[in-house]
């Protein structure tokens, strides 16, 4: 993998077929904080995790399973695909073991970052997470708050994102690669896919102010995008709704970013929420 990798792609595995759809650490694409799985589960196979000198977020992303990190089983999981609702996840801190064991066909997505904090692993339920509309027009999209800057984690914040077809996410383009807080604090962020329709998908602008750097990349059902600095917006292709879960962890547990100053008056111009918004009957606030 090269130095500046911006996307990887999923393996495709047939849905008998158990394993992990996608998986790298940190040192393989040349990153400071994330190592990132999804795997797959078949019924009655089981998943074993231990963090030593990292944590970790497990998402559930789909099915069900039990979940036991050394108080019994515990059955998670109330949504077929990630269009059905909000999230079971499970933190994980540092010097845990857990292990998850299928009760249906069940993907869970792993981040993990190096820590040594002293921590406890604890459950987020659905009735855990916030959800919120942001934007507006066609850059509206709903919000789930997995893991916020107040959630009792080292450096992990999660946020699971549901753009409508045709329109616009993280807009008007923000970056956070700069440690100064308040304003700005210095994050790398994992953009990971997934599509209602094989069809579908996303494209996304990385740049930065300066010019250095300046692509756009294709994102499909199962694909990550690795942001390492500057902005990086997402338009969903007319016709498909997209979802996106994000991995956050940098040099402070902060949203604090800028907003590009070129594309920061849209906000001005917004008006009313996309009424197709929320795209499941979640909570909205």
């Amino acid at each position: 993998m090269s130095d500046k990798i911006s996307i990887v792609h999923s393996q495709f595995l047939p849905a008998s077929l158990s394993g992990d759809l996608i998986n790298f650490t940190r040192d393989q694409v040349r990153w400071d904080w994330m190592s990132f799985t999804v795997r797959r589960l078949i019924p009655g196979e089981s998943w074993n995790r231990t963090t030593k000198d990292e944590e970790a977020a497990c998402v559930l992303l789909s099915g069900r399973c039990t979940a036991d990190w050394g108080e019994g089983p515990v059955a998670i999981g109330e949504r077929a695909n990630v269009f059905e609702g909000p999230p079971y996840a499970l933190y994980l801190p540092a010097g845990s073991q857990a292990q998850f064991q299928a009760q249906t066909p069940c993907e869970i997505a792993e981040c993990r970052v190096p820590s040594r904090a002293t921590l406890k692993p604890r459950l987020v339920t659905p009735h855990d997470a916030a959800v919120s509309l942001r934007g507006g027009g066609n850059a509206s999209r709903q919000i789930v708050d997995v893991m916020r800057p107040d959630f009792p984690a080292d450096k992990l914040m999660v946020v699971e994102v549901y753009t409508p077809a045709g329109n616009w996410s993280s807009y008007p383009p923000h970056k956070h690669d700069v440690h100064k807080p308040p304003q700005e604090v210095d994050l790398d962020e994992i953009y990971y896919y997934r599509t209602e329709n094989p069809a579908a998908y996303a494209l996304q602008r990385l740049y930065t102010s300066n010019g250095n750097s300046d692509q756009t990349v294709l994102a499909r059902d199962g694909d990550a995008v690795l942001i390492r600095e500057g902005y990086h917006p997402v338009v969903a292709a007319h016709g498909y709704n997209i979802y996106y879960l994000n991995f956050l962890a940098g040099s402070a547990r902060a949203l604090a970013t800028t907003e590009d100053p070129d594309h920061a008056w849209v906000k001005s111009a917004w008006r009313e929420i996309d009424p197709r918004l929320p795209l499941w009957k979640g909570r909205a606030s």
